[in-house]
Order: structure tokens, then sequence, then C-alpha cells
């Protein structure tokens, strides 16, 4: 008798409609239902294999060194998680990069493999797209992104978030050349991916039945407790919002990208050889790199328990932005507005001095009492927030001014109104921007660094930290509700996820740490002012006589480093 293959090798039940289907035919239909035409989530390699001519691909190299730069551990180590991943992939990271032709025309692809934990932006993803970037920048032909994600992965903390501002930044070089940029959102794509490279290009493509945003459905739920409207979220409340500029069905999105790079040229020439020699140069770790750094001077060996500190960047009476404005600069004028719609209460600036020089300052603004922590949304910015804090950047660049941020957020607004106006955009286009401002920046972590809220204010040419703020790609009760049993792992997470102000330092994430008087900031306001002051006029000072373009490119080389966190040393911060 033959044996007949298992039913589930033959048949496929569709999430849609529940339809049973052949599974050839659906195969044969690019796994898009015939029944309904939901469009199953593809990997990695079957995606280039729609995509690209046969036979064009050449996958660029993938073999990174292993990293586990904080050595996480929650109910399973990490490399345990990684091996698993690789196993069942048979990829060995969420991302494949290769260069092909589309169409005749020739592109670098990045496309990413939600089936590789959750398709996270970690630090070797960080480190492959941005070499498939500097790779189309080198070769003057267009970088086509394929973005499938749950956001960055928190189990390599504060380094994964920095992979936001790292690709940002190639993505920065490319529109500079007038090399074309094209991402395609697939289902899903949310989260710290969503809040830069996926966002931030020339063109943006939704795969039919695709979702993107910020922060995700069951986060939007739990934080607001209002049902979400119909199809929020998709691809056509996407194209609704005007948050892409089309919505593709699957079987017409080979065609239409090379409509696309026939219409735009299909890139620019390519640049000389010498740059090459340039991006090896900078995918070297000199031994001497400054990234990697001693522990700062008078930091204890018992220092403060990881979710002590959390509480206590957290206390209500903690100096906010607005006291520092009062306390640290002089002759504060606020400027209102992101020009487009609203004056979003949780981010203020304006322009102020500072030891009698003029500058731009921007920041997060919570509040001490109840009412003003209401008022202010916990100092948690919608897109509006954003925005007016992207104009206030250019303006400072137009009128030759330094910008000081000072963060202290939970994170962005994850409301269903900051989806609809475009807050993963938003941010992405602030953490775009400041990789390539022409004037120095400042960014301080006064209280909470949370998330892709902060990094939209804190890439920066110095990043300093106060001695008992965190900074962090996660909440801690977040990471523990992921990957604990439950929420009361907390503390547990805390620990693992290396948010404190020596623990970045070590890592490099943050160039200082500013004391605090003891106990902490708010036991006298007066004294960390002081303190803070101090330490912004010797990290600005210096800045101020550095070329435009030499600061730009140092800026760049700074979150270049922490591409697939070669060299950083995790002795450290064990």
């Amino acid at each position: 008798m033959t044996a007949t293959a298992p039913r589930e090798a033959l048949w496929s039940r569709c999430a849609g409609c529940s339809s049973l289907l052949y599974r050839k035919r659906l195969r044969r239909n690019l796994d898009v239902c015939p029944e309904c035409g939901a469009h199953t989530r593809l990997g990695a390699p079957e995606r280039l294999r729609q995509l690209v001519d046969p036979g064009s691909l050449r996958p660029l190299p993938d073999r990174l060194p292993e990293a586990d730069p904080i050595d996480f551990v929650d109910v399973l180590p990490y490399p345990h998680r990684l091996s698993a991943a690789r196993a069942s992939t048979g990829l060995s990271e969420a991302v494949v990069c290769g260069t092909a032709t589309i169409g005749g025309h020739p592109a670098v692809l990045a496309v990413m493999d939600f089936r590789f934990l959750g398709g996270s932006l970690g630090c070797a993803v960080g480190e492959l797209i941005t070499q498939a970037a500097e790779r189309a920048l080198d070769d003057g032909v267009p970088l086509i992104l394929v973005t499938a994600s749950g956001g960055a992965r928190m189990q390599e903390g504060a380094l994964s978030l920095m992979q936001m501002a790292t690709v940002s930044q190639a993505i920065a070089a490319l529109r500079e050349a007038g090399v074309l940029t094209v991402s395609v959102l697939t289902d899903p794509t949310y989260g710290g991916v969503a809040a830069s490279f996926a966002t931030n290009t020339d063109l943006v493509l939704a795969e039919s039945g695709a979702r993107m945003g910020f922060a995700g459905p069951r986060v939007i739920r739990q934080v607001t407790g209002r049902a979400l409207p119909e199809g929020f979220q998709t691809a056509d409340f996407l194209l609704r919002h005007g948050q892409v500029d089309m919505v593709v069905q699957r079987r017409s999105l080979r065609g239409r990208l090379v409509a696309l790079l026939a219409a735009t040229g299909s890139g620019r020439p390519p640049r000389p050889a010498v740059p090459r020699q340039d991006v090896a140069a900078r995918r070297e770790r000199p031994a001497d790199d400054p990234v990697v750094v001693p522990p700062p001077a008078g930091d204890a060996p018992a220092d403060r328990d990881a979710w002590d500190t959390v509480r206590v960047a957290r206390h209500p009476g903690r100096p906010t932005t607005l006291d520092y404005l009062d306390s640290v600069f002089d002759g504060f004028v606020e400027l209102h507005g992101d020009r487009l719609a609203a004056d979003c209460p949780a981010v203020v600036g304006g322009v102020a001095r500072l030891d009698g020089r003029h500058l731009m300052v921007i920041g997060h603004q919570k509040g001490h009492t109840t009412a003003e922590l209401v008022a202010r949304n916990f100092g948690m910015a919608s897109p509006a927030g954003h925005r007016k804090a992207l104009r206030l950047m250019r303006l400072a660049a137009r009128l030759g001014l330094p910008v000081v941020t000072l963060v202290d957020t939970p994170g962005a607004d994850p409301g269903v109104g900051a989806e609809e106006q475009g807050q993963a955009a938003a941010i992405a286009e602030n953490i775009l921007t400041l990789t390539m401002l022409p004037t120095p920046v400042l960014a301080v972590i006064t209280g909470e660094g949370g998330s892709g809220g902060a990094l939209a204010l804190a890439v920066a040419d110095r990043v300093l930290m106060l001695r008992n703020a965190i900074y962090s790609v996660i909440s801690p009760e977040g990471c523990a509700a992921i990957l604990w049993p439950d929420r009361s792992a907390a503390p547990q997470a805390a620990r693992a996820l290396r948010l404190t102000a020596p623990d970045l330092h070590r890592l490099g994430v943050i160039d200082e740490v500013v004391p605090e008087p003891a106990p902490a900031a708010h036991h006298d306001p007066a004294e960390t002012a002081r303190l803070l002051r101090a330490a912004l006029l010797a990290n600005l000072l210096p800045l101020l006589d550095v070329p435009t373009a030499t600061l730009v490119r140092r800026r760049r080389q700074r979150f270049r480093r922490f591409g697939a966190a070669r060299g950083l040393s995790r002795a450290g911060v064990r």
C-alpha cells in the first residue's frame, strides 16, 4: 500500500475566510487565498523568489560575530533563542540581503523574515541592512526594503534601539546622494522598524493586508481601554490617512516595482571606488574606539539596583524640562505648534541662553501633579509633538543655533489618534533629520528614556544621562509581560535590560553620566541644576568649534559603530 502524505502537508486553512485550500494551488497563487484574497505571510527566501529576476540574486554576506551584548536571560538565555530561530528558519538572522535585478533594473534588497524572532531589529539585523544600504550607495542603485517585524529586539537592550538611528543615517546618505529608496510594508511592521527605515524612505508601498504602526493593537487597547476602529492600522487605513504611497496586491508588486525603478532611472551613477574603502574602514572597529569606554569615575561597586533606579527615574517630584529651563537656562522663549494641525503639550521648546550663548532647547514635559501629568499626556509626544520638535530643529539649523534636548518620556503616545496621524513616520523623520542636522546637538536623558519616543530627540553628537535616569528599548513591565510568565517579573527585566546610566556608559550608548545630589535629583533640584549646567557647558563648548561637515560625519560614525555590537565589552556589565 502506498503511503499518503499527511493532510497538513497537502491542505492549508485560510486565516481570513477559513476555507480549506489545496497547498499547491495556494502556492501557485503566490500564497494569496483565491477565495477571499487574504495574503499569507512569506519568508524572506520565498519573497525574493517572487520579486527578483530568475538567477539574478547575489546574496550579501550574512555571517557576523556572535553577539549577546548584554548577557540577557529571561526564562531562556538569549543565545538559545537565536539557535532555535536559526534551526527553525534555516536563516542566519531576521533579514536576507542581496543584489539582484527586477525587470532588468539593478537594485539592492533587504528582506525581513518575521519567522526569525518576530523579525526583530537587533544589532546584527541593523548591521546587515546598513551594509546593504552602503552597497546601494557605492553602486548607485536603488535600495528596496521589505519589512516584517514586531519591532526592536529587547534582548539586546538599548543597543537594539540604536539600530533605528544606524539604519536611518544610511538612508539619509542615500537621500543626500539622490539614490532611490523604497520600502514595502508587509504584515506585520511595528515598533522600531516602523518608526525608522520602514517609513523614512522616498517611497512607501504597502502590500494588501499589511498592518503597520508604532504601537501594536494590544498595547493600544491596554493603554487606552478603547475599542479600535474597523480596519485599524491596515494597508487601506494607512492609505486613507496619507501614510503610504500606494497599496499593492502581491501579484502586482513585482510589476509595480519594475515601473517605479524604470520611472526613476534606477538610481545614480556608481560612486568612485575610493569610498568603498572608506566603508570598509567604517566597518572595522579600531582598538581605541571611543564607543567602548571605562565606567565613569566615582561609580561605586554597589550601584543602586536597576528596579530601584526605575522607580526613582519615574518619581513625580523629579525636575522636569520646564524646571530646568527655569533653573539651568536663561531667557527662555517658548515656541508653539507643528504648523500643520496642533500644539502637543508633551513637548516644549524654544530659544534660550546658556552662559550668554543662544541655543534651541527642546524637551519632553511631564509635570508633578496628577492634573499636570494628565494635561501633558505624561510626557508622551503625539505626532504633532515630534513635528513641532522637528520644526524647531530645522529652524535652529537655519539660524546657526546649537540644539539641546532634554529627554524624559515613557515613550511616544500609543493612542488611536496618534496612529491615525502617522506616529511611526513622525518619529522616523526626526531620527533621520537629526543624523544630518548641520548644527551641534547635545541630548540629556533626565528621567525616563523610553524607546523610539526618546530616540526621536536623542540622536546627538553627545548624549548625557543623569545618574538616576533610565534609557531602554522597552519598559521593564512590557518586557516582563512578553518574555516572563507575568508582569511581576519587571524587577528582573529591569536588571536584564541594562537600562541604568552606568550600564549604558559602559556599553557606549551614552557619553557621560551627570551626577545627582544624594539620594536623588528631586531632593535637591538646585544642586541638580548646577551639576547639569556644568555638564552642558563642558560638552557643548567643544562642539561649537567643530566644522559642520566634520560634526555630521562624527555623529554618523558614533551611531554607525553600534552595528552588530562588535567590540562592545560585556565584561563591564556582568
